[in-house]
């Protein structure tokens, strides 16, 4: 198989798959036991606490865990517009299911959610974000990076806008962390999403940055674990694979995204080259480095998944918590993509393990697979296949 899909998950690293054995083995006390087999587990969690926060330039006591970025970010909404006053809280149209569900539960809840339309390139207007700003917003929660056609947001020029009104600011920073530079005291932002299983972790574990002076209510009450904010047994032996991935990705980070990119340019240039009536979809610099999304007119990109798949390629058209829905891409209708262009979509995300021979072999293999679609597309005739 060749692996393209690692916006969706990625495959645990061997250190961090040896790290993790011993919690799962031998170290196996509870971390709020303060006996001999607690106290390791509690040092074992205060050091991936302290690698995950240093990869994204916060302090330990600002990283909470949690199961993942779904739960982070459930926590980022509920935590900040439960406690307040203000009932109104602005978002894109892009954001991932894990913002858009909270959002509709809120509307249900008597809160107000204004969702901010985005260009062509999937980028906010941000002159339009600031119209909107006011002492009756409670949370502005923008994604960093989009999982779908991988667009980077003006993260830090936001911010600071949010700073200027007074009004909390959270991102999924999911897709981001671990690929791209991310440091939250250089950005400004208040509330931040990240996740283990995108950046080479176990998945179930995840982690919101919460900035020093931000108050939350907590989202799990019980035994009062992580100061109270998350209570539950911790999952030390995923929480110290997070901690090891966080490191790796912090020691690599510069080397990774080149590898990064450079894989992702000879996919985009070969597709470009060697496949007509094809298009890039998404911002053509700001982008994430292993992102490549794009539109095969005349083609179904689910058919075109069960084909690569057959060819030993996996890829998708999109976000992985929702493909199994069937239905048609949020993102890309809010891009304005027709419904023939949304269609035919497929992202191919690459990773640090990938090799120049595996894009070539798949450029190879998706022109075939194209071309076989396209013979017995119902857009034949329309645009000359």
């Amino acid at each position: 198989m060749i692996y393209l899909d690692h916006a969706a998950s990625t495959p645990i690293a061997d250190p961090v798959l040896e790290e993790m054995m011993p919690y799962l083995k031998e170290n196996y006390g509870n971390p709020s036991s303060i006996h001999r087999f607690g106290r390791i587990t509690t040092k074992a969690l205060d050091l991936a606490r302290k690698r995950i926060a240093d990869l994204i330039g916060a302090s330990p006591n600002e990283i909470l865990f949690t199961s993942g970025g779904t739960e982070s970010n459930n926590t980022a909404l509920f935590g900040t517009m439960n406690q307040n006053k203000v009932k109104t809280l602005i978002t894109t149209s892009i954001e991932h299911d894990a913002i858009l569900e909270p959002c509709k539960k809120l509307e249900q809840l008597g809160h107000n959610v204004i969702y901010l339309p985005v260009d062509s390139a999937g980028m906010i207007d941000v002159e339009n974000l600031e119209s909107l700003l006011s002492d009756q917003i409670g949370l502005v929660s923008i994604m960093f990076a989009n999982n779908e056609v991988g667009t980077i947001q003006p993260i830090k020029q936001i911010a600071q806008l949010c700073k200027k009104y007074s009004i909390p600011f959270h991102t999924d920073a999911v897709q981001a962390v671990g690929k791209i530079p991310v440091d939250v005291q250089e950005l400004g932002v208040d509330l931040m999403s990240i996740s283990s299983h995108k950046i080479n972790g176990p998945k179930g574990i995840g982690a919101l940055y919460i900035r020093h002076g931000v108050t939350l209510n907590p989202f799990l009450l019980g035994g009062g674990q992580e100061n109270g904010m998350r209570s539950g047994t911790e999952n030390v032996a995923n929480i110290v694979g997070f901690g090891k991935a966080c490191q790796i990705a912090q020691e690599n980070l510069q080397s990774n995204n080149h590898t990064l990119q450079s894989l992702r340019n000879h996919l985009v240039k070969r597709v470009s080259n060697d496949l007509t009536h094809t298009t890039m979809n998404g911002h053509k610099e700001m982008r994430l480095p292993n992102n490549a999304h794009f539109t095969f007119l005349g083609v179904n990109g689910e058919d075109l998944i069960i084909k690569l798949d057959e060819h030993g390629i996996a890829a998708s058209t999109g976000s992985a918590c929702s493909v199994k829905t069937q239905k048609a891409s949020h993102v890309l209708m809010a891009m304005g993509f027709s419904h023939e262009q949304i269609t035919g979509s497929l992202r191919l995300t690459v990773g640090i393990s990938n090799t120049i021979s595996e894009i070539d072999q798949t450029v190879d293999i998706l022109k075939k697979v194209v071309a076989e679609l396209r013979a017995v597309s119902p857009f034949k005739a329309k645009y000359g296949f």
